[in-house]
């Protein structure tokens, strides 16, 4: 090799690095603070997230990179995963639920973060408003504080003789404010559906058995399960409750229903998960969060689960089987 040839070569081998360098500063990073990827979490909902991105054009590993970070269902871990995600400088955080966006909140002020299920993220203090979320933190609400109505109406259809409904909840989910609002507006819509409601509070997992008994004994018809996360990692356990003590139930997600429950009616929640995905990707073409407005959800399902009807001894009126948008038989 003469001395020409070996110039070159070594400038060839010289820009191998500023390439490499080059192309990798083009990667997206993403922060995902997660609560329980491997564990009783939905993970179906991590992929509606990056199905959404995907769609956008962005593939792990080519233009993307997704750092996650697993509180592996200790959710006191979030605060601390969170400021990991600051100190590798992500350009955006996707913090989905309520406990997440808080801790992302409290770990960053200049970060983006995008949520996409969080039942009032004005009372949780997140944002300003829906229309103006004012600071570095948006994404998808999931107020389901209207929908008592549509859970009473669905198991007055479902149960004969419904007359009393046990509304179990975990206090502390919302703020006191909107905690009391809940309330009021569950009252209301009980009022409104003839029908008493009984309020049955459950702060911890170890809360559920005594929970069930107390619905037995006051000889409830029918059960509303609304509540946090504690209540989607026992979702199989709640369900198998429900049926041993032969009480019928409405729920806020359908993955209660896939676990024996009988039926729900609620956002579809990976919808959300997809859509948030453009939120991400609008942050990461330069929009702001405080410019964003905070979306509702758009999609809404009924999901009946027949062979619990069965076992249960009802008979579900083939007017709400129509409307079902999904029935496991």
């Amino acid at each position: 090799m003469n001395k020409r040839e070996t110039i070159i070569a070594l400038a060839a081998l010289a820009a191998v690095p500023r390439a490499a360098m080059a192309q990798a500063a083009k990667l997206a990073r993403i922060g995902y603070l997660a609560s329980n990827l491997a564990g009783s979490g939905p993970v179906h909902l991590l992929e509606a997230f990056r199905q959404g991105l995907r769609d956008l054009g962005y593939v792990e590993g080519r233009n993307v990179v997704i750092e996650y970070r697993d509180a592996q269902g200790k959710l006191e871990r979030l605060p601390a995963l969170a400021a990991e995600l600051v100190a590798l400088k992500v350009d955006v955080i996707f913090a989905p639920g309520t406990q997440h966006a808080l801790a992302a909140k409290q770990a960053t002020t200049s970060i983006p973060v995008v949520f996409a299920d969080i039942a009032d993220p004005v009372a949780r203090g997140l944002v300003t408003s829906l229309a103006r979320p004012g600071g570095n933190i948006t994404g998808l609400a999931n107020l389901q504080t209207d929908l008592v109505g549509k859970w009473l109406e669905l198991l007055k259809q479902a149960v004969p003789r419904l007359n009393q409904v046990a509304f179990l909840w975990e206090p502390g989910y919302l703020p006191e404010r909107a905690q009391r609002d809940l309330q009021e507006r569950a009252e209301a819509a009980a009022k409104a559906a003839g029908v008493r409601l009984r309020f049955v509070e459950v702060r911890g997992s170890a809360d559920l058995d005594k929970a069930f008994s107390d619905m037995v004994r006051a000889r409830v018809d029918a059960l509303i399960v609304w509540g946090g996360i504690m209540f989607i990692y026992e979702r199989r356990r709640i369900a198998e409750l429900a049926a041993k003590n032969r009480l019928p139930g409405a729920y806020t997600m359908s993955e209660f229903v896939d676990a024996g429950g009988l039926l729900s009616y609620a956002p579809n929640i990976a919808d959300n998960f997809r859509r948030a995905a453009g939120y991400v990707d609008k942050i990461l073409k330069g929009a702001k969060p405080a410019d964003l407005p905070v979306e509702q959800p758009t999609k809404f399902e009924l999901v009946v689960n027949l062979k619990t009807a069965k076992a249960l001894g009802l008979t579900i009126p083939p007017s709400l089987l129509q409307r079902a948008d999904r029935v496991i038989e």
